[in-house]
């Protein structure tokens, strides 16, 4: 059963919950529950973490605390009872406990230190104050360290002040905003100093200022070092002025043994003293620690001899100083103890013994030595501050050590009244004795006793230092043979008082013989007595006292014989007659010297102080005894104060006319001397005197009539010294006044009641009267003045003890009343006049309510006046803070009310002027100084902030009713309101109050709308319909709208806890203010038309406040907006052109979110549904809605740390809004700016280019005047137009987009030529130039294209559902792609399949990425077509301009077939057209349209030979004509590729498909292109011929047998295809047999005739563009390109098996290395493998431009590859040294290619082409293509290494599309796409040139001298080299210079009329072979006519060429 609890309320969590059960509450160690229910050992009730969430947890979980419930019930709230601040405590622990954590996330690991450091500082503090075991003062003192803790870490992490009263958080409910800032202040202070002392609350006026601190040096003997005494020492430590020549301390004694430690075992680590009590003026004099060394033991040290060893003697041994102030510093900053070592020094004379330390000092080192290194003290020292009880207190553990306290001699600074002392220091100065008939001089001791008055020696009266017990006699030490001994020795005679008085000293001089016995003996003695005669004390001076002879037989035993004789020369003058017959005789010629210092509390040494005590002895001298009082030392007169101030009441009383005014003068006097801080604190002690010991009943009646008589005098008297004295003294005359009024009033029951009345009145006009006079003439007058006002308020206390309050504060009105204006006395008087009204008010009368009502005008009235003429501001906000404080705790009265009103009237005006003026001082001077005028400070502003801000929190709703009834007119309320909202709006806008000041500035806010409220009624009441004024609504909205922009309201940032805290206290102000303005606004009516568009912007910041509630109340104002302006104009345009404005920098700005869009469209479109204008709102609504969605992406990318595709994407999204939609121009044009700023931060030097465009566009050539805009200064449109162009132009030369660059650069020719301006025009055209050489010289990559679909509503909306084709950086393939799509949307996934999605993709909550590469669709078909165009200009518009892009997926139409799969392979091709051609202002547009095409199997074929064909002339063509050097590697694996594969099924599965009389019976529509494939395939059957031609003349002897084998296959591809085509065995005869003669091949296989080039050309242009396409592709076709990238992202998903898969692909592209490829990668994405972009499948070798441009790292690495090629075997050892030119490794390993030749010539391989070989058979030959793919010289290479692990040696690939050489730039045969990346391998033969790579791409660059059959058909066979040093490599490369052309390279001229010849390839950039000589070409270029066959200039040498091209005619037309 449930029941509630009664008093389990409140609990901590101790072990943590997990809820398990059932209702179970989740619960963490440390949490609090607040507990409703209990059950069975459960409870049942909330986490106060989650208040809402209610639960059961097991009751053994929680520890009980006591805590405090009220409401009980339902709603009941409990706080725990314990110490607020161990609240405090743990709550701040919990929120720093997060704010820790993420210091270490954000690298702050200093402060994560400091502060977990901290924290555990406060754990512990914590415990301990729960323990409840520690005294008060220990609590205070933990909780200043904690609140010293809890400041220090939320200044340190931010978080907010927290302003404190006595360690306690104050409530700032219960005191005044002034006082709330006061504390602020303080907590600031004390966090900024970190300060020991947490000093809440300023000292009020009238406060003393503070007492000096003392300070004490602790010091600490560690050890003494020495080797040589070997005797016990005396060392005693002093402290000594060097200024002064002078100790100033008494000296600390420690006695040591002679092995360097204590004497006194017990004193073992205890040998410490405190030196106490010295002044801050002690510290900075020349102050020195002295030590001196006293050894006991013999007479000499090093002589055994001299004296017996029995005897001991005091000796002096040597003397250590230490400089304090060299220290001072060093132990100021440490705070604890410091060690120093100190060098002891033994003195070279000891006669100057006694200045030792002064020589030691001023380093005069002849007088001293030092014994040895090692002889030194090591002391410790450390600077303590304090008085005595707090040192105490702090440190305990020093006290407990046995400290020596040493005590300054003389008196401190600061006498306390307990501090009694009575210590008499005695200084043995010096002696001068007789020789005594002796050889040499006396060793002289001086023994001296104590004694008393009868005789008796005083026990323990004699101290020699500090630590050590005092004793009864003293020895001094021995100087060796000195007569005239010097000792300087200190004694301190610490006699009882009681004792003082008739006792004695007597000093006994011995001589110390080393002789006979080593006695010693006595020869004379001194003696001085401590008291005179007259009852004073020895002075303190050097006394010369009478030495007395007497010998060893002398007895003392009765003093009374020696003390009659005089004891010194002034004693002697006192008793002259002496008898002569005494015992004591004195030596006239011997003297001795002591002086003297008295410390005492109770003795006097003054003769004129005991006059006075003792004045009836002198009744004639009591006018000269008082008047010499004031000659007193205060020392003397504090001791005895009592005694003094009786005496002088006494005198009064005995005769008040004779001696009155002396009585006044000396009790004025002493009064004043306790106002002296050194006596102040005897003032106690003067209270205690006059409350408790004061008799004097009549002594008021005098002191009243002197006073009066004084203040009368002031106005005549030109000195007034005596007067200003005793007006100081004001407070304690009155105290003596009062009480003797209050005693005579006692002891006559009340009599003369009205005369003691009278006389005050009279004395109060008199100060009145003091106070009147003018004393702008007299300055003596004004300080009288001056003293009496600062007296004046310390007599109210006393008044009212006889007065009423109403009669004391009518006094105290009448005399501030009676003080002049502000206008007639000077500043400094001003100042002292404030001060007393600020005591005033500080004073106890002021808190009467009584009072206020009589004294506050008056204070007003002095305020009013300063504060209109900005005078002492400080002082005047002071006293109104006080005033405040007061009226604040005594707020419950009824009279308050009144003052209140009172201060309305009289301040709020000014107040709001003077807050004004201040701000407007304080912004000015920061904009000219950039700092503050010492009037205009922050304290000022906040001390009048708070004032202002008291008064308004203390009117009510009568005041604000009164206040707005008083004025006399509209203009005034105007002006007050203006004022007001002003103040308000300053407070906001210049942040008075610091951000951490989080209490401070919630409760202005929190009076400020309790303001606005009662002021807007004020507001809608006088000033909307007739007077209706624009200002003051202005004014009153601006208002609003920041208040509610408050950054310290935004409640959504803050802590939850604190969150709940701020809004049970205050509720959410804006919510108010939100109201507030809505209703006023609504109070406009037809005058809101007046803020159209004016408020728009900020009503639009105040909507975007992210509190749904001010949104819901504000967002329909804009409806309102939008209904008005209709009205008036017809549209809302203005609504609708400021609202887009305002939304674009706010959203930038961070304001708003989707939440705010919903709301934002759902709101308006409700309200505009119902209007008649509402389709016109409607569309604004959601163009408004649809920007803001804009916005926000935009934000949140570039807030974000967003890639820049995502910035750039959301860029452009957003410019073409503005664009195209709500057609903002400026908008627009800004944005354009900030994308091409993007662009280049990205280095898209092109795209950057094409966007500055936009805005070019814009402009016309014209002269209109432009104003200044972002970065443009005002100009004219032409010259923004041409700075523009130029730096677009720049743009595109950056980007190597030099064609774009070229219309630009006409454009400004044009405008240049037009204005004649021909320098500007000779740059431009030398721009261009240089801009077509770089087109034809530079190196330019070719990109890739990828197309990307982002699936999902996760995607930011310009994205959502989309697809774009995005241009691939330089070197980017997809691979990397992708891994930079995924890396840009971590939280997207790619999708597996290229299939299009389904809608439960699109509309799910997440990010699905679809990625595979595309390849362009070139718009410039006609420059592709044309033969004269140079491979490089084709190169850039095959992939630039593009919009169209297309990619390839197979598929099976029907049933399959298995014995030939090719039957049913079709392929599905989808052509993407984009918005926007690429590249343009972006990387990427989006997909507009998709077409779908299907491509026939037979199709399929005729693109797959035709690519195949053009592939293989283009790379003959090149070896005919010695493009390519005599390695004809390339060429012959490219043969054995299409010839083994033709063999062995390649085209034959395409006979088998297509020519057989089934298929085409059953596809009778498909005649043409079977004919079509038929042709083809004579032609590669032609085409293999004149190759194999070609290979036979440079196939090296070693490579024969390949070659043979060529020709064998060759032979059976031939017969294989006879049937179908029988003139094919008459074509080539060379190759029906190996008998056939040389010269019959050559003449049957020429050169490539144009007939021949024709048969390319007769399709359609697709195929076209396809030829010249630098792709990467490594499958068959561009098909394959895609059919690649497509498996690769989706293998898995597609509905077959990979087997299937395999098939397809294999059906598709007969020729095995594609099936390779493909099987690779079904291998691969069959073990889902990584989605790679691998060169495996698909397009991604580099293109050939790469290799240039490779960095330097890939061609170290590659060089390095080299070297490495010199371990292997030389060239004769391989098997046949052709297929090894100067190699390269590849990991370690032969090239691909090369191991692949060796499989094919050293051992027989199954075959690769057989479509029949399993995967896994195949899986050995997955990397054919890729061997050859990548490149060979500089670029990196993109083979993954995982691939090459697979098979160590790889046969030769023979397919259709098996590698060639990267000179031809083709490498795909589907399309014709050309690898790009192939390097050539007569690079590797020929190393690297170091010149600029030459040109060798045209055709004009052969002229026909240049080369001749016979010699192409012979060459020389190379050597191998392997160093790039080699001579012979050098040699080989030589040629002479050639520039290059660019006509273009076909092999054979062809005229005008005939089709287009095949598009140029690129050479190798890198070709070492250069044989054309430049000035030929230039000869040739210039004289040869274009048009011309080449036949017709053929030389006579190239007949077999001409031969060899009939036959090859001849063939063509058989056929």
């Amino acid at each position: 059963m449930w029941t509630p609890t009664e008093e389990e309320k409140y609990g901590v969590v101790i072990c943590s919950f997990r809820g398990s059960v059932p209702q179970g509450l989740v619960l963490e160690i440390g949490e609090t529950v607040q507990i409703l229910e209990k059950c069975e050992g459960w409870y049942r009730g909330v986490s106060t973490k989650k208040p809402n969430i209610k639960g059961i947890f097991p009751a053994n979980y929680i520890h009980l605390k006591k805590a405090i419930v009220s409401n009980r019930g339902q709603y009941e709230t409990v706080v725990p009872l314990e110490d607020s601040i161990v609240t405090e405590v743990t709550a701040t622990l919990q929120e720093w406990a997060s704010l820790w954590k993420q210091l270490y996330v954000k690298h702050k690991v200093d402060l994560f230190y400091k502060l977990r450091h901290v924290m555990n500082e406060l754990i512990d503090l914590r415990r301990q104050l729960l323990s409840g075991h520690l005294t008060q003062d220990q609590v205070r003192e933990v909780k200043r360290h904690i609140t010293v803790r809890l400041d220090w870490g939320n200044e340190h992490l931010g978080l907010d002040l927290v302003p404190r009263k006595d360690f306690e958080v104050v409530d700032s409910d219960q005191i005044s905003v002034s006082d709330l800032y006061k504390m602020h202040l303080s907590s600031r202070q004390s966090v900024q100093q970190s300060t020991s002392q947490v000093d809440t609350m300023r000292p009020r006026h009238g406060e003393t200022c503070r007492m000096p601190v003392p300070h004490h040096f602790f010091l600490s003997l560690k050890s003494f070092t020495y080797n040589t005494i070997g005797e016990d020492t005396d060392v005693f430590f002093s402290l000594y002025d060097m200024r002064e020549g002078k100790q100033i301390s008494e000296r600390f004694l420690v006695r040591l043994n002679k092995n360097g430690g204590p004497r006194n075992p017990e004193k073992i680590e205890r040998m410490c003293a405190l030196f106490t009590d010295l002044s801050s003026k002690d510290m900075k004099r020349d102050l020195y620690i002295i030590a001196h060394v006293i050894r006991i033991g013999r007479m000499l040290l090093n002589d055994s001899k001299k004296g017996p060893a029995h005897l001991h003697y005091r000796r002096p041994y040597g003397c250590a100083v230490l400089s304090i102030l060299d220290v001072l510093q060093s132990l100021t900053e440490l705070k604890e103890e410091k060690d120093f070592v100190l060098k002891v020094y033994t003195c070279n004379n000891e006669s100057e013994w006694s200045q030792i330390h002064e020589n030691i000092i001023r380093k005069s080192s002849a007088k001293y030595s030092a014994p040895s290194a090692s002889h030194g003290l090591i002391i410790s020292l450390q600077l303590l501050r304090g008085d005595m009880e707090q040192i105490r207190r702090e440190n305990p553990m020093t006290f407990n050590r046995g400290l020596a306290i040493t005590r300054k001699l003389g008196f401190p600074d600061v006498i306390m009244p307990g501090d009694i002392r009575n210590d008499l220091y005695l200084t043995l100065e010096k002696g001068d004795f007789e020789r005594g008939g002796k050889s040499v001089q006396k060793n002289i001791e001086v023994t001296m006793y104590v004694l008393y008055a009868d005789g008796e020696i005083l026990k323990d009266c004699i101290s020699l230092g500090s630590g050590e017990p005092n004793r009864s006699s003293y020895h001094s030490f021995v100087l060796y043979h000195s007569n005239s001994p010097r000792w300087g020795e200190i004694i301190k005679l610490p006699i009882p008082i009681d004792r003082f008085r008739g006792s004695h000293l007597r000093f006994e001089f011995r001589h110390c013989s080393t002789k006979d016995k080593g006695e010693k003996k006595l020869f004379g003695f001194a003696f001085s007595p401590l008291m005179r005669d007259d009852g004073t004390t020895l002075s303190d001076d050097i006394h010369e006292l009478y030495v007395y002879k007497c010998d060893e037989n002398s007895t003392f035993n009765n003093h009374a014989l020696y003390l009659g004789l005089p004891c010194c020369k002034e004693d002697y003058s006192g008793c002259p007659n002496i008898p002569s017959s005494l015992i004591f005789q004195r030596s006239t010629k011997e003297s001795f010297f002591i002086s003297t210092q008295l410390s005492s509390t109770k003795l006097t040494q003054n003769v004129d102080l005991l006059a006075l005590l003792k004045w009836k002895a002198f009744p004639d001298r009591i006018m000269d005894i008082l008047g010499r009082l004031r000659h007193v030392n205060g020392e003397e007169i504090v001791k005895f104060l009592q005694d003094i101030l009786d005496t002088l009441f006494v005198i009064l009383d005995d005769n008040t006319e004779k001696y009155g005014l002396l009585v006044f003068q000396s009790l004025v006097f002493i009064i004043n001397l306790l106002r002296d801080i050194k006596y102040f604190h005897f003032r106690p002690v003067m209270d205690t005197y006059i409350q408790k010991h004061f008799a004097g009943a009549l002594a008021y009646k005098e002191l009243i009539r002197c006073l009066k008589w004084y203040m009368d005098c002031s106005a005549e008297l030109i000195r007034q010294d005596h007067i200003q004295e005793a007006m100081r003294a004001l407070e304690y005359l009155f105290k003596f006044i009062v009480q003797s009024r209050i005693l005579y009033s006692r002891a006559t029951c009340g009599m003369e009641e009205e005369q003691f009345r009278s006389s005050i009145q009279e004395l109060f006009q008199s100060i009145r009267f003091v106070l009147s006079l003018d004393s702008r003439n007299s300055e003596t007058l004004l300080f009288t003045q001056a003293a009496l006002l600062n007296s004046f308020p310390t007599i109210f206390d006393e008044l009212l003890q006889m007065f009423t309050v109403q009669e004391v504060a009518e006094f105290v009105r009448g005399t501030l009343g009676s003080m002049p204006s502000t206008v007639h006395i000077g500043q400094s008087m001003d100042v002292v006049k404030l001060q007393s009204i600020a005591r005033t008010v500080d004073s106890r009368l002021f808190s009467f309510s009584e009072s206020r009502r009589i004294l506050l005008p008056v204070v007003l009235h002095h305020i009013h006046l300063h504060l209109r003429q900005q005078k002492e501001l400080l002082i005047c906000s002071g006293i109104l803070g006080s005033i405040f404080s007061i009226i604040k705790t005594s707020s419950l009265e009824a009279d308050v009310i009144e003052e209140v009103e009172m201060m309305v009237e009289s301040l709020l005006d000014v107040l709001l002027q003077t807050l004004l003026t201040i701000m407007s001082k304080s912004h000015a001077q920061e904009a000219v100084r950039g700092q503050r005028c010492p009037q205009c400070t922050a304290e000022i502003t906040g001390e009048y902030v708070s004032c202002l801000l008291s008064l308004l929190r203390q009117m009510c709703d009568t005041h604000y009713q009164h206040l707005l009834d008083n004025f006399q007119s509209k203009d005034e309320l105007k002006e007050f309101l203006l004022k007001i909202f002003c103040v308000f709006r300053n407070l906001m806008k210049m942040s008075v109050f610091p951000r951490d000041w989080m209490v401070m500035r919630l409760l202005t806010s929190n009076i400020i709308v309790t303001t606005v409220q009662y002021l807007s009624s004020a507001l809608h009441k006088n000033f909307t319909e007739t007077d209706f004024d624009f200002k003051v609504w202005n004014s009153y909205f601006s208002l609003a709208v920041l208040f509610i922009n408050q950054p310290s309201l935004q409640l959504e940032i803050i802590t939850s806890s604190k969150r709940k805290k701020i809004l049970d206290k205050y509720g959410d102000m804006r919510v108010m203010m939100a109201y507030e303005l809505f209703s006023m606004w609504q109070n406009l009516g037809e005058h809101k038309i007046h803020f159209i568009p004016g408020m728009i912007g900020p009503f639009l910041g105040v909507t975007l406040v992210p509190q749904p509630e001010v949104r819901n109340i504000m967002i329909p104002i804009f409806h309102d907006m939008m209904d008005w302006e209709q009205r008036k104009n017809g549209n809302f345009k203005q609504v609708e052109a400021e609202l887009i404005d305002k939304l674009d920098s706010m959203v930038s700005e961070g304001k708003g979110d989707e939440s705010y869009r919903e709301l934002f469209g759902l709101l308006l479109l409700e309200k505009v549904e119902q209007e008649t204008w509402r389709e016109t709102g409607i569309s604004f609504v959601t163009s408004v809605t649809r920007l803001m969605e804009r916005l926000l992406d935009y934000r949140d990318c570039m807030k974000g740390e967003e890639t820049e595709n995502k910035k750039i994407g959301c860029t452009v999204n957003l410019m073409n809004f503005y664009k195209s939609e709500i057609n903002k121009e400026e908008m627009y044009i800004r944005y354009i700016h900030k994308l091409c700023d993007m662009h280049l931060q990205a280095e898209n030097y092109t795209e950057a280019a094409f966007t500055l465009l936009l805005y070019c566009e814009l402009l016309q050539w014209e002269e209109r005047p432009l104003r200044e805009f972002l970065h443009y200064p005002s100009q004219t449109e032409w010259q923004r137009k041409e700075g523009l162009c130029r730096k677009i132009i720049h743009y595109f030369n950056k980007g190597k987009s030099w064609e774009f660059g070229i219309p630009l650069c006409r454009e400004l020719a044009c405008q240049y030529e037009s204005l004649y301006d021909y320098q500007s025009l000779s740059w431009i055209r030398k721009m261009e130039a240089s801009y077509y050489d770089n087109i034809m010289e530079q190196q330019r990559l070719e990109p890739e294209f990828f197309r990307v679909g982002f699936y999902g509503r996760k995607f930011p909306f310009f994205l959502r559902n989309k697809e774009y084709v995005c241009r691939g950086h330089d070197y980017e393939r997809l691979e990397a792609f992708q891994q930079r799509m995924l890396s840009e949307f971590p939280q997207a996934v790619a999708m597996q399949h290229p299939n299009h999605p389904d809608d439960a993709i699109l509309q799910c909550d997440a990010q699905y990425l679809q990625i595979y590469a595309v390849t362009p669709i070139p718009d410039y078909v006609d420059v592709l077509q044309m033969d004269r165009v140079p491979d490089r200009v084709k190169s850039f518009y095959r992939v630039n301009n593009v919009r169209k892009f297309r990619y390839d997926r197979p598929f099976h139409k029907g049933p399959k077939d298995k014995e030939n799969e090719f039957k049913s392979l079709w392929i599905e091709r989808t052509t993407l057209t984009l918005t926007h051609s690429l590249p343009g202002i972006s990387r990427w547009f989006e997909v507009e349209r998709r077409e779908l095409v299907e491509v026939s199997p037979l199709e399929n074929a005729i693109q797959v030979v035709e690519n195949k064909n053009q592939e293989l002339r283009a790379l003959i063509s090149q070896y005919q004509h010695k493009q390519v050097h005599s390695n004809i590697n390339l060429l012959s694996m490219c043969l054995n590729g299409v010839i083994d594969a033709a063999v062995n099924g390649g085209i034959a599965r395409y006979q088998e498909a297509f020519f057989d009389k089934d298929y085409i019976t059953k596809h009778p529509g498909d005649a043409e292109k079977i004919t079509q494939l038929k042709e083809l395939m004579q032609e590669q059957v032609h085409i293999l011929g004149v190759g194999l031609a070609v290979h036979e003349k440079f196939v090296h002897p070693e490579m024969r047998p390949l070659h043979k084998k060529l020709i064998d296959q060759f032979q059976m591809m031939r017969a294989s295809l006879y049937h179908e085509f029988p003139g094919l065995d008459k074509l080539s005869p060379a190759c029906s047999g190996t008998s056939t003669p040389r010269g019959n091949v050559l003449a049957s296989h020429s050169p490539m005739s144009p007939e021949s080039m024709k048969m390319t050309h007769r399709h359609s242009p697709m195929n076209l563009m396809g030829t010249g396409r630098h792709s990467s592709s490594s499958l068959s076709s561009h098909a394959s390109s895609e059919a690649g990238n497509v498996v690769m992202l989706g293998d898995s998903n597609m509905g077959e098996a990979p087997e299937d898969l395999y098939h397809h692909m294999q059906l598709a592209y007969p020729n095995p290395r594609y099936q390779g490829s493909v099987t690779n990668v079904s291998v691969l994405s069959s073990s889902q493998a990584s989605p790679s972009s691998s060169s495996l499948s698909s397009t991604h070798s580099a293109p050939s431009q790469m290799i240039t441009s490779a960095p330097s790292s890939a061609r170290d690495k590659y060089r390095h590859a080299r070297e490495m090629m010199l371990l292997l075997p030389t060239h004769r050892d391989r098997p046949s040294s052709a297929m090894y030119p100067a190699a390269i490794l590849e990991n370690g390993q032969l090239p691909n290619f090369q191991r692949a030749l060796f499989q094919q010539v050293v051992g027989a391989c199954k075959p690769c082409s057989d479509p029949n070989l399993s995967v896994a058979e195949k899986g050995h030959y997955s990397l054919h293509f890729d061997a050859f793919h990548h490149p060979l010289g500089d670029t990196p290479p993109a083979l993954p290494a995982r691939t090459l692990r697979k098979s160590p040696l790889h046969p030769i690939p023979a397919s259709p599309t098996s590698p060639q050489s990267g000179l031809d730039g083709s490498n795909s045969t589907l399309s014709g796409s050309a690898s790009s990346g192939v390097s050539s391998l007569s690079e590797s033969n020929f190393g690297h040139s170091s010149e600029a790579p030459p040109r060798t791409d045209t055709m004009d660059s052969m002229p026909s001298q240049a080369w001749n059959a016979d010699e192409d058909l012979e060459p020389p066979y190379l050597p191998v080299h392997y160093s790039l040093s080699e001579s012979a490599v050098l040699d080989s490369i030589k040629a002479q210079p050639c520039r290059s052309h660019s006509a273009p390279g076909c092999v054979i001229p062809q005229d005008p009329m005939d089709p287009p010849a095949l598009p140029p390839k690129p050479y190798h950039p890198r070709l070492p072979a250069l044989e054309h000589d430049e000035g030929v070409l230039l000869r040739e270029e210039a004289e040869r006519p274009r048009g011309l066959h080449r036949k017709a200039s053929l030389p006579p040498g190239s007949v077999k060429e001409e031969q060899a091209r009939m036959a090859w005619e001849h063939g063509r037309g058989e056929q």
